[in-house]
């Protein structure tokens, strides 16, 4: 069993390893109800952050009717020198967790379920009967969130994977809450993992099938850049880790070398792991559709959810003393020049990815890349101020 970090807005050890690059924002333009953007300014600066033979980037921006910017750069296969493109698959992680709670707030506007259910009414586990749905979905419930996780298994065994089992041991593990339901902020993936098991029992489908039917096939997103496999594997980027890096230093710690693959230059391929648990983090898709489902989300009419259950994702949430931390029910709240934006971040495993959205300014944005060690939230905040910037 391979051992796993995954990266959430609590964990420190990935920025530890960040090299930072100095960039130099041009000017670029954007009109009202009109977005134009001088592209060869961004595709700078995307540029700067990779070479054309080191792993690549994926970027781009949406509003609510169309495309703003979409580019790609670098390396999908360092080995064989294929080019990234923007439809090419990576690991998500814990982005996933935003289609998680858009399934949950789903299952609430066709009156299946209630926020404040308890979650006990609907899955076992072994902590307080009075956590809700909506607590799990805030990160407030209490539950534990034990880091490193050893909660992966090689894509290669997949098929003989059995995810409840998997679940019970991490539960059996765990059994002890880290605090009192609603009394404060505390990230963790097990809440996720219960939310997925939440939509099994509700459904009658597994999660992976929920999702895929009522997120992915209404945008009519393809299998071959979405879902919770790698169905194509031509499209699929390897993930990688730098030779000379502290993550690479502390592999051993993190990942066990089942996952190891071969040194492509100073890169290390990392072999394709899913996740024990696909609702915290099992999503595996391009930046294009990513930016599709947030692209609908920011449409009044959309295909996800209806105007009053999306009221959810945007309103932040407080524990029971009243006091606001920053996150709604499925996005965790950032702010830039003094623009409220709400975001989910993921990594681990040879990649690392960001999704944002910028409600009062009609945009949305994806980085994706295929390398763990990336400061994805300052290299993202760079691009979209250009994108913004008048």
């Amino acid at each position: 069993m391979a051992l796993y970090f995954i990266e959430n807005s609590e964990s420190k050890m990935i920025r530890f390893s960040i090299l930072f690059v100095a960039l130099i924002i041009s000017n670029s333009t954007l009109l009202a109800g009109e977005h134009v953007v001088k592209n060869s300014k961004v595709t700078h600066l995307l540029s700067e952050l990779s070479s054309s033979d080191e792993p690549g980037i994926q970027y781009v921006v949406v509003n609510s009717d169309s495309v703003v910017f979409e580019h790609s750069f670098g390396k999908a296969d360092i080995k064989n020198n294929v080019v990234l493109k923007s439809s090419n698959t990576m690991a998500a992680f814990s982005m996933t967790k935003t289609l998680t709670a858009i399934g949950i707030l789903q299952l609430v506007e066709r009156h299946k379920i209630r926020l404040d259910d308890k979650i006990s009414l609907y899955v076992d586990h072994p902590y307080s009967a009075e956590i809700t749905i909506k607590q799990l979905l805030s990160h407030t419930s209490g539950l534990p969130n034990p880091i490193p996780l050893k909660w992966v298994h090689l894509a290669k065994n997949h098929n003989t994977f059995n995810e409840k089992k998997a679940l019970k041991k991490v539960l059996l593990n765990n059994p002890k809450a880290s605090s009192l339901p609603g009394e404060k902020y505390e990230y963790s993936n097990i809440g996720y993992w219960l939310l997925g098991g939440i939509i099994e029992k509700t459904t009658d489908l597994t999660y992976s099938d929920y999702i895929n039917k009522n997120v992915f096939e209404p945008l009519h997103l393809p299998n071959n850049e979405i879902g919770f496999v790698v169905a194509h594997k031509e499209n699929h980027a390897k993930g990688y880790l730098k030779k000379y890096s502290f993550m690479n230093l502390l592999k051993s710690f993190l990942i066990e070398d089942t996952t190891w693959g071969e040194y492509e230059g100073n890169w290390l391929h990392i072999n394709n792991v899913y996740l024990n648990g696909p609702a915290f983090g099992g999503a595996i898709g391009s930046a294009n559709a990513f930016s599709r489902i947030l692209q609908s989300l920011l449409s009044e009419n959309s295909v996800l959810l209806g105007s009053n259950t999306k009221r959810h994702l945007y309103s932040q949430v407080q524990t029971n003393s009243g006091e606001k931390i920053d996150m709604t029910l499925g996005w965790h709240i950032g702010e830039l020049n003094d623009m409220r934006y709400y975001f989910k971040e993921g990594g681990g495993a040879g990649f690392h990815s960001e999704m944002r959205i910028y409600p009062d300014a009609n945009l949305a944005s994806v980085l994706m890349v295929n390398r763990t060690s990336f400061n994805i939230r300052k290299q993202l905040s760079i691009l979209d101020m250009q994108v913004m910037s008048k």
